[in-house]
Formats: structure tokens, C-alpha cells, sequence
């Protein structure tokens, strides 16, 4: 009975995600719903900081950056992404900053990845 009540849960999840986080093109609207699944995605998968820290700035400024500079980067931003995250979960129905914009950017950790 307990496997049950926790895949509603993680359907329930998915669903959310599914419809509070679409790609960045089609990013022109903020509402409760997508900082809600923003701050999930935040608290979840803020690790994606490491690899996507050393993705910007190996495209910026080339290997030698993103492997050493890159790396120092993404461990800090690991913690500023999921304090965020937290702040964002918590606080969805509230429109601070004005019109449930992204604090930071990428709005999603996988941000990075995009191109």
C-alpha cells in the first residue's frame, strides 16, 4: 500500500514538473505554478552547477578556464542554486521579484545545456 502512495507522489511530481518547467523558448510567461516547479528543479538537481559552470565557461574563454575556474564556480553556485531553490519552492504563491521571475540564471539548472 505504502509503493502505491508513493508513485501517486512521484507522478504527482512529474506532472507539475512536466507543466511548470518548459523549455526556455517558450519562457515569456512566470507564474506561481512554474516558480513552484522551478524551486523544485532548484532543490533537486542544483549539482547540475558543476558541469554546467564548466560548459560556460569552456564555450567563453576555453578548456583551461572551464576545467579549473569552472569548477571552483560550480561548487559555489551548488549552494546559491539550492538556497534559491528553497526560497523559490516556499515562497511560489508570493510574486517576489515582481511577476515570478527567476532569480538567477539559467532559470533551470540544465540551462547550461542549451544551445
Amino acid at each position: 500500500m505504502g509503493g502505491a502512495r508513493w508513485r501517486r507522489a512521484g507522478l504527482a511530481i512529474a506532472v507539475v514538473l512536466a507543466l511548470a518547467a518548459p523549455s526556455s523558448a517558450h519562457a515569456a510567461r512566470y507564474n506561481p505554478g512554474r516558480k513552484l516547479g522551478r524551486g523544485f528543479a532548484a532543490m533537486t538537481c542544483g549539482v547540475m552547477e558543476l558541469p554546467g559552470n564548466m560548459v560556460k565557461l569552456t564555450r567563453e574563454r576555453g578548456p583551461a578556464y572551464g576545467f579549473t575556474l569552472g569548477v571552483a564556480q560550480g561548487l559555489g553556485m551548488i549552494v546559491v542554486r539550492e538556497l534559491v531553490g528553497v526560497y523559490e519552492f516556499v515562497t511560489f504563491p508570493i510574486p517576489a521579484p515582481p511577476g515570478y521571475r527567476p532569480i538567477i540564471r539559467p532559470e533551470f539548472p540544465w540551462g547550461y545545456f542549451e544551445q
